[in-house]
């Protein structure tokens, strides 16, 4: 029964890294997989010989002697657990994902088009990159590479010009993800799942994720797509649309940017932050819309005579990116029923009888993470790894996950959305892109190290 799990696993996992090719959305392999790995599970639970304790960190002694009826209470215990630490990373998700659909109804990412005056390639390079950087901390890299190519495609005109934009702030957009722990959902899982704190996170991954996106970004400024001005920088006769989006944009970062300190203060887990900033925002989000209210707009939208229809919040919620959402819960789901049987520990501990070298280990599964989702990889390292709090290892399994995902398009959530909204083709962006990324996620990787074993 045990290599059955595995074996469709395995094909879950395939079809998830395949899913361009099988023209097959991830999530319906990943929710497929859950439902009959547990289905396995339940199905064969007097059969195995090992069952993890998941809040002990630890194998449970003499589980084999345990009566069907034990054993099946112990599983609904067991998939309860998994399911509240689950929806804890899914719903802290959502309440990122609204708010920055908030800031987004009010056009408050137009601000910082506002900024941008210079015409100089190599210039705009790294603005884009700083901003990519800086943003993806606290909105999530995900988000941020939506926010700064939407801004790019209104500003550079030439395609392949915006081709190498592109593939720069996904290195950019990853490496700042990585230091922070909102930055990137498998920073946060590590946050939440209580294995990384804030400052130390930041303390040891900032200087590291600094030089996975300066280095790449310094050597492509000497490059020839970066030489020269653009043709003309695409200006908005009108300006900004929303006079509030200013303010709803520094609200909405700002609240996010609350959340580690609501967490550090109370102790309650991030997503009860996470909704508390939701409400703060959705009631500016809110006076703000009323206060924009005409008889134009009741006469033009007497069709919908509904109280939600013109709340932003009802709005926000309807653009979030639901097939994303339903993945993590599959893909983590179904991790945790490998967990639940011990195999990963057993792996873990097999994996470091083989490869003595921990460090290794980690580099290779940021390697990993460019060829497969790095969801499920370091789903799969929190079963794997029963190192405390802010060990050495939970960081630099953040920072490997988090840049190695840059090595190939499909390697990352920004990678993917990248890809989507510029059309770049996978062959282009590995030979492009893919060796300034590479030398990126060493370069920080040795200086990670490095640190660690200075402090």
């Amino acid at each position: 029964m045990e290599t059955l799990i595995i074996l469709i696993f395995v094909v879950g996992y395939l079809a998830i890294a395949l899913e361009h090719n099988l023209k097959l959305d991830k999530l319906i392999p990943a929710l497929a997989m859950m439902a009959i790995l547990w289905a396995l599970v339940a199905f064969g639970i007097e059969t195995f010989p090992n069952w993890f304790n998941s809040g002990a960190h630890k194998l449970i002694e003499g589980f084999s002697s345990f009566s069907l009826e034990e054993k099946h209470h112990l599983l609904e215990e067991t998939l309860l657990h998994h399911l509240g630490k689950t929806a804890e990373i899914l719903f802290f998700l959502l309440g990122a994902m609204t708010i920055v659909e908030i800031i987004d109804y009010f056009d408050g990412f137009a601000t910082f088009k506002g900024y941008i005056k210079t015409k100089s390639k190599k210039k705009l390079l790294w603005i884009f990159a700083f901003l990519a950087f800086i943003l993806s901390a606290i909105i999530d890299n995900l988000t941020a590479t939506i926010v700064l190519i939407t801004i790019l495609q209104k500003i550079i005109k030439d395609k392949n010009t915006r081709l190498w934009f592109a593939g720069l702030i996904v290195i950019a957009a990853n490496a700042g993800g990585a230091w922070s722990p909102i930055g990137d959902v498998t920073t946060t899982m590590l946050w939440i799942g209580k294995k990384v704190s804030t400052l130390k996170l930041i303390e040891f991954l900032i200087i590291p994720s600094l030089l996975a996106m300066v280095l790449p970004v310094f050597i492509a400024s000497f490059m020839k797509p970066f030489k020269g001005d653009i043709e003309e920088i695409i200006t908005d006769d009108k300006g900004l649309k929303n006079k509030y989006g200013p303010i709803m944009l520094y609200l909405g970062l700002t609240a996010i940017i609350f959340v580690p300190i609501f967490k550090t203060v109370t102790h309650l887990p991030p997503y009860v932050g996470m909704m508390l900033s939701l409400s703060i925002v959705g009631i500016f989000a809110e006076i703000y819309s009323r206060s924009q209210f005409s008889i134009s707009n009741i006469l033009e939208n007497d069709a919908h005579d509904s109280a939600g229809f013109h709340s932003p919040v009802h709005k926000s919620l309807s653009r979030i990116e639901m097939p994303s959402v339903l993945f993590f819960f599959g893909i983590l789901m179904a991790v945790a029923a490998l967990e639940s049987l011990g195999l990963l520990f057993v792996g873990a501990e097999s994996l470091k009888t083989i490869i003595p070298n921990t460090d290794i280990v980690i580099m290779l599964l940021g390697v990993g993470s460019a060829v497969v989702d790095n969801v499920p990889l370091v789903a799969a390292s929190m079963g794997m790894f029963q190192e405390p709090l802010d060990s050495h290892i939970w960081h630099f399994i953040a920072f490997s996950a988090g840049t190695g995902g840059s090595m190939l398009i499909i390697g990352s959530a920004a990678g993917v959305v990248a890809m989507g909204m510029e059309k770049i083709n996978f062959f282009w962006y590995f030979k492009n892109i893919a060796w300034l990324a590479a030398i990126g996620f060493v370069v920080g990787s040795i200086s990670f190290l490095v640190l660690t074993s200075i402090f």
